[in-house]
């Protein structure tokens, strides 16, 4: 028999998923808890894909295009344990709220999404993919390989990363390009037989502030922003002149900026600032790269680049999504807006076209931080409302 899915279970079943520490990469314990949950309750084709994504079914009464629930596995680093105010491995109930790392980011809106749709089995007007990916903390390698390898075909997408109920509707993205400045090493006491890297610093520094002044804006998602967050200095060492220095930039991105066209606008206000190299001297610009391993054993190297993307207003998913939604303990439709942080709908729709919407309880100001909890009863109304949601969305896309 299969077990209820009652809010009760999902919220013993997040405090589970609290309790189990899962990075990117090292996502496997947390993912067999998910598996062994999705079986218990009468999900089928229950899965793990190559890159350790897990995907089950909830068998709808009709053949609407299937709607697809996603939030990921993995989540960031707790820091300092003696910082937090409840224990981050926790997963208690104190005072109204779920409390630990991965409350709101994304373990408490990922038991909440696996229960809707155990909830819709037999009831939604399609399929329900429930779909848990890896790695969205790093640049979201997990959807990136779920969509592009054919294994699941959604006609619209849930993401349940925090919207305090609201229903979001796109983000900018996310781009880490670093600007490598060269020279030659030499003793810092002869400094006439070395070129100093650190003399490019403050022109390059300049020439990402001339880029910052001059970005484009968007009505609905703000302006694009880039910013240096950290500069490497090489070798370390304070009695060497230096032959290396890498600024790190990180640039929020409108849809539609790729890989191609981000180095090459950072090139030409390079250019600009230092028309003229000296001698000795050298500038590049690179996207940052990282190797990245699954926990089941999937390599890659890739540029640290999450796409933005964002939903027209009037799309009939996103209407129907905010009558369905509504807003807690008052009257009228949800309120509709984009995202503050990137998620994996960059993938999803940015780059896949696939409709694409965010619903889940949970304040973004909580996210990443060592106060990270979950309002209980915003949690039980928001999992209340999943299955209006999901059979609203699937009806909206058969007209």
């Amino acid at each position: 028999m299969a077990k209820e899915p009652s809010f009760e279970n999902a919220l013993a079943f997040a405090g589970a998923l609290i309790a189990t520490p899962g990075l990117s990469g090292h996502e496997g314990d947390v993912a067999k808890l998910v598996r062994e949950e999705m079986l218990a309750l009468g999900l089928e084709d229950v899965r793990v894909d190559r890159a350790g994504n897990v995907i089950g079914v909830a068998r709808g009464r009709g053949d609407a295009p299937a709607a697809m629930l996603n939030c990921h596995l993995d989540v960031v680093a707790e820091g300092d344990h003696s910082e937090w105010e409840v224990p981050p491995f926790s997963g208690v109930v104190q005072d109204g709220y779920l409390h630990g790392r991965g409350a709101m980011d994304i373990k408490g809106p990922l038991a909440i999404q696996t229960y809707a749709a155990a909830c819709m089995i037999g009831k939604a007007p399609g399929d329900v993919i429930v779909a848990h990916t890896v790695f969205e903390e790093r640049g979201g390698l997990g959807m990136k390989h779920l969509i592009e390898s054919g294994t699941v075909s959604p006609g619209v997408v849930i993401i349940g990363e925090a919207t305090q109920g609201d229903v979001c509707i796109g983000h900018r993205g996310r781009a880490e390009l670093e600007i490598v400045l060269g020279g030659k090493a030499g003793h810092a006491s002869v400094p006439a037989r070395a070129a100093n890297a650190l003399d490019l610093l403050g022109p390059a520094l300049a020439a990402v502030a001339d880029l910052a002044e001059s970005q484009e804006s968007d009505e609905v998602l703000g302006r694009s922003t880039l910013v240096p967050t950290m500069v490497d200095v090489l070798p370390q060492t304070r009695n060497v002149i230096p032959d290396k220095v890498i600024i790190a930039v990180d640039w929020r991105i409108l849809p539609g900026d790729d890989d191609t066209s981000l180095i090459s606008r950072v090139r030409a206000a390079l250019q600009a600032r230092i028309p003229d190299v000296p001698a000795g001297l050298t500038w590049d610009v690179r996207m940052a790269n990282e190797y990245q391993l699954t926990y089941t054993g999937l390599e890659a190297d890739r540029n640290l680049f999450t796409p933005g993307f964002l939903m027209d207003p009037a799309h009939p998913v996103v209407v129907a999504a905010a009558d369905a939604v509504g807003r807690r303990g008052e009257t009228g439709a949800a309120t509709v807006r984009p995202w503050q942080f990137a998620t994996d709908g960059g993938w999803s729709c940015g780059v896949h076209g696939i409709p694409t919407i965010g619903f889940a309880p949970g304040e973004e100001l909580y996210a990443h931080t060592n106060r990270e909890r979950l309002e209980v009863e915003e949690a039980r109304w928001g999992f209340e409302r999943y299955p209006h949601l999901i059979g609203a969305v699937q009806s909206a896309l058969v007209g």
